[in-house]
């Protein structure tokens, strides 16, 4: 298998505000997210060979391309739409950077798009389960919900001390979203209101839920031998991994609920792309799929962050925020910044590019020395995982 590492670049990024947009629509969002990008990496738009874009809504805005098309008056040239849940976002960037390596274009965009508000979307699910046979219908919050008893089992927490930790969470993406500007919420939260807070699918209150948000985030990708003539701090794909478990693994009877293997093998093929052995010391930030609280705990130990038990420990040192070991979720994550599903995988490697270029929008927010960033999404009933790496150098 051959490694991608070093040969794409990130030479431009955009991102919109994220919210609740009801001043614009979905072609306003595209164009906004891609005119930041080119102009951050200092083309045209009749620079574009290709583009790869990510949207989740299909009912809205139907199967093809058109979307990209019509916003950007992009012409004749290839673009191609994906739907994979929540890694989305990712799996069109991924699709960006396979085009480049193997050599069919030189400059493309991938582009991550959703208007969630405007369609009615509903957080909570409507309809049939994944399974005409297997299930009924789950909620999200009710299916990522039934990680967090059997976490607080399998590691002898009560239910209050398991509420109190993933409140905790909670706490330390609301604070980092507070400060960043583009983020869907800017309200810091105490403890005590995680925990008074509304039940939605215990032990998740609302405040261990990510909103539905409206929003966009672009990226132009180039060839690592050209990335230089663009800007001189061009960004470096350093690995990549997307896995999909089969047949909706927690209907499996061994199925504990604490791990799940899409975000374990994503994760470590991407790993060996990059030449990571001990992500903990070796990554200096994480963006990753916070769409509840109890999400996010299980990712550190899925991803090698913590050891198996021990993000207890690390989220009570405070190892994951901003002024720890590995600040997690420095715009807020999913949490505060909000999760227009189409536009997530992007939205988050936006803040990984920007901070590994010591160019974060506040200077509170941004992270020392940062060389090497990981951006995570997780998706479906969870089924799928897509995980990617990033570095301010070659090599």
């Amino acid at each position: 298998m051959e490694s991608i590492k070093d040969k794409v670049a990130i030479v431009g990024m955009g991102c919109t505000k994220f919210g609740e947009r009801w001043d614009v629509g979905i072609h306003d969002l595209a164009i906004e997210a891609t005119y930041e990008a080119i102009e951050d990496a200092g083309i045209g738009l009749e620079d574009i060979q290709a583009c790869f874009l990510g949207t989740v809504t299909a009912p809205v805005l139907g199967v093809g391309g058109g979307l990209v098309s019509d916003a950007l008056k992009l012409r004749d040239i290839p673009i191609i739409r994906n739907e994979n849940w929540c890694t989305t976002g990712h799996i069109a960037l991924m699709e960006a950077a396979m085009s480049i390596m193997a050599g069919m274009f030189d400059v493309v965009l991938a582009l991550g798009v959703e208007k969630l508000k405007d369609t009615g979307y509903p957080g909570l699910g409507t309809g049939r389960g994944m399974h005409p046979v297997l299930e009924a219908r789950r909620t999200a919050p009710g299916s990522f919900g039934m990680i967090a008893p059997a976490y607080f089992k399998k590691y002898g927490l009560s239910n209050e001390e398991g509420k109190k930790l993933i409140g905790q969470i909670a706490v330390k993406n609301h604070h980092n979203g507070s400060m960043c500007p583009k983020a869907h919420f800017h309200n810091e939260i105490t403890l005590e209101q995680v925990l008074k807070a509304p039940i939605i699918a215990w032990p998740l209150g609302l405040f261990d839920c990510c909103g539905n948000s409206d929003g966009s985030a672009a990226a132009i990708l180039t060839r690592s031998d050209m990335a230089k003539s663009f800007r001189d701090d061009p960004i470096y794909l350093k690995g990549v991994g997307v896995s999909t478990d089969s047949m909706l693994p927690h209907n499996r009877p061994e199925f504990g609920w604490t791990s799940f293997g899409a975000m374990v093998k994503s994760s470590q093929m991407a790993y060996e792309h990059a030449g990571i052995r001990n992500p903990r010391e070796e990554l200096d930030l994480a963006e990753v799929h916070d769409c509840f609280t109890i999400t996010e705990l299980a990712i550190y130990e899925d991803l090698c962050f913590s050891p198996r038990g021990g993000a207890r420990e690390d989220i009570e040192s405070g190892f994951f925020s901003l002024e720890g070991g590995l600040p997690v979720n420095v715009d807020g994550g999913l949490k505060c910044f909000g999760h227009p599903v189409g536009a997530s995988g992007i939205r988050m490697t936006y803040e990984v590019y920007k901070q590994l270029q010591g160019k974060a929008d506040k200077p509170e927010r941004q992270i020392k020395n940062a060389s090497r960033g990981l951006s995570h999404t997780f998706g479906g009933p969870p089924q799928t995982s897509a995980v990617a790496i990033f570095g301010n150098e070659k090599g």
